[in-house]
């Protein structure tokens, strides 16, 4: 049986705190575990529409952003399909704006991804700071958490690294069904 390709990807940019959180978390995954060939992590940064090649070859795609959805800083959201493409389309920034374009640009694909995006509710996505506010670091083993799930749900076999371990959230993560909180 051939395994499916899934793409986990990290959207923003690590220059502006908040923004960055979606790279961030693809590199404490590369840090604490190890995935099979058939799973690609992807810092997407702002690559944007330059990753529809990427996203087009890929047979599910797991995407983590920071979203401003009007709810409290670190609020977890999960959004797939359509969803994704409505919530995008308020182009609060200019990495929604164009990973909302590779997204469309797929769709007109004949087979594209089962997307699904895990986002967080920002604190600050304006100070030019390379690192995450705390209240979003403090996220970081629960958006983790999240990912996983994702890859269990699609039968993925990874392995923590040595020496590696979740220390929050490992039993509950906060996750909110998605509701447009913006006036």
């Amino acid at each position: 049986m051939e395994s499916h390709h899934i793409t986990v990807l990290g959207i923003g940019c690590t220059l502006y705190a908040d923004q960055g959180f979606g790279v961030s978390v693809i590199q404490t995954l590369k840090e604490k575990f190890d995935f099979p060939e058939n799973v690609d992590l992807i810092d997407g940064g702002l690559l944007g529409v330059g990753l529809t090649g990427t996203i087009g070859q890929t047979d599910h795609l797991i995407a983590i952003d920071a979203i401003a959805n009007g709810g409290k800083t670190g609020d977890i959201y999960r959004l797939e399909g359509q969803q994704i493409l409505n919530r995008l389309a308020g182009k609060h920034h200019v990495q929604h704006v164009e990973f909302l374009e590779a997204l469309a640009h797929c769709q007109a694909l004949d087979n594209p991804p089962q997307a699904v995006l895990l986002g967080i509710e920002p604190e600050d996505t304006k100070s030019v700071v390379c690192e995450l506010t705390s209240v979003l670091q403090g996220k970081m083993d629960d958006i983790i958490v999240c990912v996983l799930k994702e890859l269990d749900r699609l039968s993925v076999n990874y392995k923590k690294k040595f020496g590696n371990s979740l220390t929050k959230g490992q039993h509950h993560v906060p996750s909110h069904t998605f509701q447009d909180n913006r006036d």
